[in-house]
């Protein structure tokens, strides 16, 4: 403190002292009475000399400006220090790690935490002569994205899979950057899971008992394993945990992806080798004490569909129609869109995003499980509770079982009045000439949509309006390739029969409605994510200019919006419940219906809980993105989420955090869907 003042006051004061002797004599009193006077004995020289000597002393000098500005700086720190100090309303909270190790919670459990799409660091291990110098180097994750600019193509090939396997590329090796630093932080400043390690470490996690598993989320789940042997490092790992720390189970936090990740994981661990880890039936009931899902896609996401349609989400068209120029110009040769494009039809991963359980989940021409839902929020009191106000309920029906449609009138017609596809396939022919069967990097970029002519473009959207079913076939015929590759790894249905053998391959284990949960019946699983959010659920497309979008022919009608206040049409996207990427539909209804007791997707009746986190905007700048924000990302500094994981990984169960905690109408919709269970 004492240092800090002379500072000041050097800063104010001290500026007399650093005055010459000659500046001094220029200023005393004998001085000036010589100058009024005039100096008539003075030379020519003299006089000049001392005009110059008084117009320097009057001169605001640069070391001046810093001392001022320095004093003002810590002028305005320590009124805001007194400030924060004497408002507590101004004070950030205190952080759940910290209360609960006052009221004596301690770390019992090993945690491991497993991340999602894109989320995770991804670093370069072999790679082209235009990537000398990036050994080890972040491609993906932490402050690496500079080499966007430095070497926008480069980086682009080096991110890319094989469009043929859905491996590496020859002569490149990208891999999963290790450790809890993989997905801490997506961006310097940019928390993913930073706040929830800190948390932990609070209660007295460190690496012994805390462990992160990173993977390649471009690759399809297997082939994270073919590859990298992910999958066999994480059972090593869960199995060392367990041992070393007493023998007490693990509490798995996977989020977004990575739940259902980790849902495969489970079917891998206790399938016989070469397919399956070879862990036995009962190896999820000995190591696993609960598994607590943060936002979890578990049904998909429609915009993974915008995605491979057009490499649009809500954002990205309403940028593409404010300045079209800034994403897709061949003028300027950026064709942003369509390199992106390029870049994530190779990664397989997209396409487990894509919604599962067709028509029967997701609605189809007529009908769907949110069509009373409006997008006006309404208020509604705290507390448990399945149905009530809360959420986007619409005064009209809203079709939103048409996840894509061609024209708002198509979005809203009655199926009787909709033209309808005599054969999914049949409006989609080869072009009668085919380009280069692989991508470029040049002025034209190969897309799969150049292998389909405009007038097969036209039949598709004249008047059509898809669901969850016929979607993939729209999606098979403008991106066989593609589809063929993933759909060798991932399937999108619902079991008739759980029993049969063809469940038995790995394609189906990351769907919920394919797959059996292990026989565990200790285990818990949790279902935690946001609500209240505007969460993209169809969209109405239209068809681009064939001369601005050569490979990319189709894009969200931005155009179109709803006719009335409150509308969920808004920019060519509908709207409903969620956490900005997730519908609640898909975060919510395993865990408050098809794993709700002894089903068939659960025989042996693990517990399942419905934790939902309402959303709330930060309340001042310091809380920085919310303490209670149900965002996707954002909800892992939620301070009740955090809590919740905290208190499971000390020894809690569901029953004592409280059981089901429901905002949303997530059971009201459940009751919508009949499914035999």
């Amino acid at each position: 403190m004492a240092l800090i003042l002379r500072f000041r006051k050097l800063c104010f004061f001290e500026q007399a002292k650093c005055w010459s002797r000659d500046e001094k004599a220029l200023d005393s009193p004998k001085n000036d009475r010589k100058t009024a006077a005039g100096d008539d004995s003075a030379s020519p020289e003299e006089k000049k000399q001392r005009k110059k000597k008084e117009k320097s002393s009057r001169e605001w000098r640069c070391i001046d400006s810093c001392c001022w500005m320095i004093g003002c700086l810590c002028t305005a720190w320590w009124l805001l220090l007194f400030v924060y100090h004497c408002l507590p309303g101004l004070q950030a909270p205190e952080p759940p790690g910290a209360r609960l190790k006052r009221d004596g919670l301690a770390a019992l459990h090993p945690v491991v935490l497993v991340p999602g799409i894109v989320t995770g660091g991804l670093e370069l291990w072999e790679g082209r002569p235009c990537s000398h110098g990036l050994f080890r180097q972040r491609l993906w994750g932490g402050g690496s994205f500079t080499e966007i600019f430095k070497r926008p193509m480069c980086w682009l090939e080096h991110l890319s899979l094989d469009n043929e396997t859905g491996l590496d590329p020859p002569g490149i090796r990208v891999r999963a950057v290790p450790g809890l630093v993989a997905a801490d932080y997506f961006a310097p400043g940019y928390f993913v899971w930073a706040i929830l390690i800190e948390n932990l470490a609070r209660i007295g996690y460190e690496e012994k008992n805390m462990y992160m598993a990173a993977y390649d989320w471009r690759l399809s789940f297997q082939n994270t394993e073919v590859r990298d042997k992910t999958l066999s490092r994480l059972k090593s790992k869960i199995e060392l945990m367990y041992v070393t720390n007493g023998f007490k189970k693990v509490v798995v936090v996977p989020h977004s992806m990575g739940v259902i990740y980790f849902l495969h994981f489970m079917k891998w661990v206790e399938a016989p080798p070469p397919m399956g880890g070879g862990g036995g039936t009962g190896w999820c009931a000995k190591h696993l004490k609960s598994v607590m899902n943060i936002g979890p896609a578990f049904l998909g996401v429609p915009k993974a569909v915008s995605n491979m349609l057009s490499a649009e989400s809500k954002d990205v068209a309403f940028i593409r129609a404010m300045a079209p120029g800034l994403l897709d110009s061949e003028m300027l040769g950026l064709q942003t869109l369509e390199h992106v494009m390029r870049v994530s039809r190779t990664w397989d991963s997209i396409i487990s995003l894509f919604p599962k359980g067709g028509e029967a989940i997701w609605g189809n021409l007529d009908h769907c499980p949110e069509e009373d839902h409006r997008c006006d929020t309404a208020t509604r009191a705290e507390g448990n509770s399945s149905d009530g106000g809360h959420g986007f309920r619409l005064p009209e029906s809203t079709n939103y079982g048409r996840i894509v449609s061609f024209g708002k009138k198509a979005s809203q017609l009655h199926s009787s009045e909709l033209s309808t596809l005599s054969s999914p396939l049949s409006p989609f022919t080869a072009a009668a000439v085919a380009p280069s069967p692989t991508p470029t990097l040049g002025n034209k970029v190969w897309t799969e949509y150049d292998e389909v002519n405009r007038a097969s473009i036209l039949g598709a959207s004249d008047n059509k309006a898809y669901t969850a079913d016929t979607l993939l076939d729209l999606l098979r015929s403008i991106a066989p390739k593609m589809m063929k590759r993933a759909e060798a790894h991932f399937s999108h249905g619902i079991a008739d029969n759980l029993d049969d053998p063809k469940y038995d391959h790995y394609k189906h284990w990351s769907n919920p409605l394919e797959t059996k949960l292990p026989n565990a019946p200790e285990m818990e699983i949790y279902c935690l994510y946001g609500v209240g959010i505007p969460t993209e659920r169809s969209y109405v497309y239209k068809l681009s200019s064939p001369r601005k979008h050569r490979s990319i022919p189709l894009r969200i009608d931005t155009s179109a919006n709803g006719g009335r206040t409150g509308s969920c049409l808004k920019g060519g996207v509908y709207f409903v419940d969620g956490d900005e990427s997730v519908p609640v539909l898909s975060a919510g209804f395993m865990c408050a219906k098809g794993w709700q007791g002894k089903t068939r997707f659960n025989p042996s009746g693990i517990a399942t809980y419905v934790r939902e986190y309402r959303h709330k905007m930060p309340a001042n700048l310091l809380e920085g993105r919310g303490v209670e924000s149900g965002g996707h990302v954002d909800i892992m500094g939620n301070f009740g989420l955090i809590e919740d994981v905290l208190r499971v990984a000390a020894g809690a169960s569901g029953a004592e955090l409280g059981g089901d905690r429901v905002f949303s109408e997530i059971r009201k919709m459940s009751k919508r869907i009949s499914i035999e269970l």
